[in-house]
């Protein structure tokens, strides 16, 4: 009589496959939205540092000369920036500069972003609503 030969197969069941591929779907769904959120929170803290870069920038520049920048430019022409940063949350240069409350000292006298993350218009410290 000849032993029976027991073949056993080896490998996962879909039962075993389809579960540990649920499991896999349940935690992105918790995962991905907090990682997007922290990434949103990180742009807009760099945002908020280049922001008071920038106002340090036209300080210091009021102070060495009497007057406000012209532009942003000016800052980096004269070597108290860089560069113009750039907004982390639209991915451009472009900033809201505003006038002198005393319209006899023309030229920058302080930034803001030139809109929030949503499109909305800027609060007037700087920071998005």
């Amino acid at each position: 009589m000849k032993p029976a030969h027991t073949h056993k197969t080896r490998g996962f069941t879909l039962i075993e496959l389809v579960v540990v591929m649920a499991i896999i779907g349940l935690l992105l769904t918790i995962a991905v939205p907090r990682y997007m959120h922290s990434i949103e929170r990180g742009k807009e803290q760099v945002r908020q540092q280049n922001v008071a870069v920038m106002r340090n920038a036209i300080d210091q520049y009021y102070g060495d000369n009497g007057q406000y920048p012209e532009t942003l430019d000016e800052l980096v022409a004269k070597h108290y920036l860089r560069a113009v940063p750039v907004d982390p949350v639209n991915g451009d240069d472009k900033w809201a500069v505003m006038a002198s409350p005393d319209e006899t000292k023309p030229g920058v006298y302080d930034v803001a972003p030139a809109s929030s993350p949503q499109g909305a218009p800027p609060r007037a410290d700087g920071v998005a609503k």
